[in-house]
């Protein structure tokens, strides 16, 4: 395997050539300064280039005594090469660090690739250790040594240390996904995380395990799978902190009590609805909330009266409302003649409802008839969703609760997380 060294050059030559008589590299990449714009001072690039006598042994010394780095390290002209940067331009190091690394990783397949951030101005060291975070597979390396002051270590106790950034490769690759919660796009995150190699430290692999887990459960909570998200919420039950309450709602979307079970997915169903609308989803946000309309209707005719609108009695029917029998012959109520039910057949608040908002629940049914995932061709626009949005918020989910705080709901569940704290 070719072992190649990538390292910043600055103004003392003493930490270089002892990173490369350490390290033995195969071939070596000098990031180096050319000659300053402004003064046309030498660059660092002159200590790999110079000829003959052309690097100060101290930097106090009238002249130079002693040969380039390349020549004091015993590299030959075809183990290495400079990849020029400018001093203090932060960008522009960083793009040609990561030049300098793709290169590298392009011309020598499979090659091990060490990065040394010890030599340079205090921005080519920042440039390199940037680039250097994108690659999991470069090794970041400095030269430490005894120190008499805060200047620079002792000439001859320098030697090679590993630097410790996984922290920072973790919390870097982990960034996007952390984005993608606040998103609601847990898939998205989980999908991501699958192709991150697990980080060595025991604590950021467990970190790392339960981001991916949580991610994975919260995206099966959002695909209705609520078992199975259960399931996974639970194997971290005392990991949760601030997600806790979350193991609340959960449990009742799992209950054994039916009525209380299906009160608690209504809720589920208006929140994942919210979560679509966040997206900017709306054609799917209208479609949930339709379904919230008319699965309410049926659990009400259900609860109050013993109703199944898949397969209504004759006799249950009032007079004056006619209901068409399906090819089964039996008779069917869809959303607005299941509505019809709960005003004639029940007394309570979502009778007094549907009394008050018959009208509005018609003109929100156009909207949702003219998206494409019901009987239209044009897609649902912001308004027409917060129209739809304020008037559940105002008067169907109060209505809801109502309802609902017989089987014990009195209060909306939390929404789904957008974020988590993995400390």
């Amino acid at each position: 395997m070719t072992n190649i060294l990538i390292c910043t050059v600055g103004g003392s030559h003493q930490p270089i050539v002892s990173a490369i008589t350490g390290q033995r590299p195969d071939y070596v990449i000098f990031i180096c300064t050319g000659n300053d714009p402004a003064t046309g001072q030498q660059g660092s690039v002159s200590q790999i280039t110079g000829q003959g006598m052309c690097i100060k042994a101290n930097f106090g010394d009238a002249k130079p005594t002693l040969p380039s780095i390349p020549v004091q390290a015993g590299l030959q002209p075809e183990q290495y090469r400079v990849q020029r940067t400018l001093a203090d331009n932060l960008d522009q190091i960083y793009l040609d660090c990561s030049n300098a690394i793709q290169s590298a990783l392009t011309e020598h397949t499979g090659a091990k690739l060490t990065a040394d951030y010890t030599g340079g101005t205090k921005s080519m060291s920042a440039g390199l250790v940037m680039a250097v975070l994108e690659h999991q597979e470069i090794e970041l390396r400095l030269m430490i040594g005894g120190r008499s002051d805060l200047i620079k270590v002792q000439d001859g106790s320098e030697f090679s240390a590993l630097a410790n950034i996984e922290q920072l490769r973790f919390e870097r690759l982990l960034a996007p996904y952390r984005q993608a919660w606040t998103r609601y796009a847990y898939s998205e995150a989980e999908a991501g995380l699958k192709l991150i190699t697990p980080p060595h430290n025991t604590d950021l692999r467990g970190k790392y395990i339960r981001f991916r887990d949580l991610s994975h459960a919260f995206a099966e909570w959002d695909n209705f799978n609520h078992d199975g998200a259960q399931q996974i919420l639970l194997n971290y039950s005392k990991q949760l902190g601030p997600l806790a309450p979350q193991l609340q709602s959960i449990a009742l979307l799992n209950a054994k009590k039916p009525q209380l079970c299906e009160a608690a997915k209504l809720f589920d169903l208006y929140l994942n609805a919210q979560r679509r609308a966040a997206q900017g989803r709306y054609d799917d946000a209208i479609a949930r909330a339709y379904r919230l309309v008319e699965w309410t209707a049926q659990w009400l005719l259900k609860v109050h009266c013993g109703i199944e609108t898949a397969n209504i009695d004759e006799a249950a029917i009032p007079e004056g409302m006619a209901l068409k029998p399906n090819r089964n012959g039996q008779l069917q109520a869809g959303l607005f003649d299941a509505w019809q039910l709960v005003k004639h057949k029940t007394s309570g608040a979502a009778a007094q409802f549907i009394k008050a908002e018959e009208n509005r629940l018609l003109n929100h049914l156009k909207i949702r008839n003219g998206s494409i995932l019901a009987h239209g061709f044009e897609p649902v626009k912001t308004v027409d969703w917060q129209i739809i949005q304020a008037w559940l918020e105002q008067q169907f989910i109060p209505m809801l609760l109502t309802e609902t705080a017989k089987t014990g709901i009195k209060e909306l569940p939390m929404q789904l997380p957008l974020g988590f704290d993995l400390r």
